[in-house]
């Protein structure tokens, strides 16, 4: 379960800042994750659950913000979310797109006390 291993990556960088700050606890994490990221939202929440059991991180809630996958086609500029892992555009058909969301994992922000 990778999903354990980035969590306490994630948990670690956000210590580290609340510490550069003064801040004693963390109280709220946030972090941005994309559909097609390739970590599971809820196993996630439950590596985090994994982590609370360690006594500074009891008080701190996980902030999910679950980001879709937009796409662009290069050959007629449509918007679109795919439906599939191929991300063909529903306007002509092309192959060729960029991706503009869905591929993140952001610790956007941390709550601290």
């Amino acid at each position: 379960m990778h999903e354990l291993a980035l969590i306490q990556e994630l948990c670690a960088l956000a210590q580290a800042a609340a510490e550069q700050h003064g801040a004693t606890r963390i109280t709220q994490l946030w972090l941005r994750l994309g559909d097609r990221c390739g970590v599971d939202a809820d196993a996630l929440r439950q590596a985090f659950e994994v982590v609370q059991a360690q006594h500074c991180w009891r008080q701190t809630h996980l902030n999910l913000e679950l980001v879709p996958t937009q796409c662009r086609c290069l050959r007629c500029h449509q918007l679109y979310r795919p439906e599939d892992v191929v991300a063909l555009c529903p306007q002509c058909g092309g192959l060729a797109c960029d991706r503009l969301t869905g591929q993140e994992l952001t610790l956007v922000a941390v709550e601290v006390a």
